[in-house]
């Protein structure tokens, strides 16, 4: 390193503790965001070194990243993106491949799904073309049931796409053994849960693809950026090539002729030698991330046991000083499982004298941010009304988490002084009904 770079990110570290905020913590003055982003000093200075090497595109960052995090999840592959939500486009879009031959998923062929949730678990079901299966959720713990999925299972259905909710899993070990008995694809929406374990196994290692977010609210960020990952080799070459462009080759950027014959191939109609650098063999996207990105999620990805840790303990504070709080469903881990609890929810009894809206008003004036359980019942936003899709049972609780149903922050940037004026402002409000 030269010794004005040296300077430079010496100068870096110094003013990003001159920019730190003041943390001293003022009760109903000072903002208690839901979620946020952790940064230190070292992740301003990769994020500053990246770009003084003019890293501008995916390159070495990138893949350290791409195989520092596949080992991390235990997973063969990974492939970086430009946000989880195209993560979860290129997860479902690489089970419509050709490549897969008679397991390829159709337009018309069913996805089993939850209806109260995030858009974008759903999104790419409806983008290429499939039909979302929706079923419900229970209440504590905000996730669907092995019982569920196995009831929606019809002579239509190929895959099954669930997030594990907010952070604490699904019952992911039944249902991968539902999707294998039915000869079905199973991709786990793991964007809230990286560190999460369910019968000690980490979520994310028993579907055949799995999606994660490096979004600021999420366990690790890059302010933007999602990752594929798969230990399945034939769908991590699906994943890349749908990534970048659609392309064939597999010759990282600045390289030309990994394969030893780039001007020897005979693909489609194309004529013999034609170069195999711009043959496509699917209709992709361009969805990679930059150096820059990845620079940040590799300093983030040195912190990741230390984020998991204090989420727990931060949901653990909550949750024994809300205990006994009437009119309040608190949740509760689901059976076998260890969450990396991404946030901690309420849910207002429907049969409570106050609604949720009193609830959440009363947190926000003082200034406890708050957040809906994302879209609630699907079905009925706006965007789906008219959207084909199939409903299995009833959506009573998907319903209920719509109207009553909201959460709070865990993350790690929050201390026990945060929790415990969320737990005291909580406590307050009851009280008073």
């Amino acid at each position: 390193m030269s010794d004005t770079k040296a300077r430079i990110l010496d100068s870096v570290r110094e003013y990003h503790l001159e920019k730190e905020p003041s943390r001293e913590f003022v009760p109903g003055v000072s903002e208690i965001w839901p979620s946020g982003a952790v940064l230190e000093p070292a992740d301003r200075v990769a994020l500053v070194e990246a770009a003084l090497d003019m890293r501008i595109a995916a390159g070495t960052s990138s893949r350290k990243f791409e195989s520092r995090f596949a080992r991390y999840m235990k997973r063969r592959k990974a492939h970086l993106v430009n946000s989880g939500s195209s993560a979860n486009l290129l997860a479902m879009s690489a089970l419509t491949s050709p490549h897969l031959e008679d397991r390829r998923l159709q337009p018309g062929d069913e996805v089993i799904t939850v209806a109260a949730g995030f858009p974008t678990t759903v999104n790419p079901i409806l983008q290429n073309g499939l039909i979302p299966v929706f079923v419900d959720v229970e209440l504590k713990t905000y996730n669907t049931t092995a019982e569920r999925i196995k009831a929606a299972v019809g002579p239509k259905t190929r895959a099954i796409m669930v997030a594990h909710a907010l952070g604490n899993p699904f019952e992911v070990a039944e249902v991968a053994q539902i999707a294998e008995e039915n000869d079905l694809f199973l991709i786990e929406d793991n964007c809230d849960a990286v560190g999460s374990l369910y019968n000690g196994q980490l979520t994310g290692t028993f579907g055949d693809l799995t999606t994660v977010s490096f979004y600021p609210a999420h366990h690790l960020t890059m302010g933007e950026g999602g990752c594929v990952l798969t230990s399945n080799l034939a769908l991590a070459r699906i994943v890349e090539s749908l990534r970048d462009w659609g392309r064939d080759c597999w010759c990282e950027p600045g390289e030309s002729d990994r394969c030893f014959k780039r001007f020897q191939y005979q693909l489609g109609t194309l004529p013999a030698g034609y170069d195999h650098k711009y043959i496509y063999s699917h209709i992709g996207y361009n969805l990679k991330a930059t150096d820059l990105q990845a620079a940040l999620g590799l300093t983030q990805l040195d912190k990741v046991d230390d984020f998991t840790a204090a989420r727990r303990r931060n949901w653990q504070r909550l949750r024994e000083g809300l205990e006994g709080v009437p009119h309040l469903i608190l949740p509760e881990a689901t059976l076998g499982s260890e969450p990396s609890w991404f946030g901690f929810v309420i849910t207002v009894d429907p049969d409570a004298p106050f609604k949720r809206k009193e609830l959440v008003n009363f947190l926000e004036e003082r200034k406890i941010g708050t957040r809906n359980l994302f879209a609630g019942n699907l079905t009925r936003q706006p965007a789906y009304v008219d959207a084909p899709h199939r409903i299995v049972g009833d959506l009573t609780n998907s319903d209920i988490i719509t109207e009553q149903t909201f959460w709070i922050g865990v993350y790690p940037g929050l201390t026990d002084e945060h929790t415990d004026f969320m737990t005291s402002s909580i406590r307050d409000f009851v009280a008073g009904w």
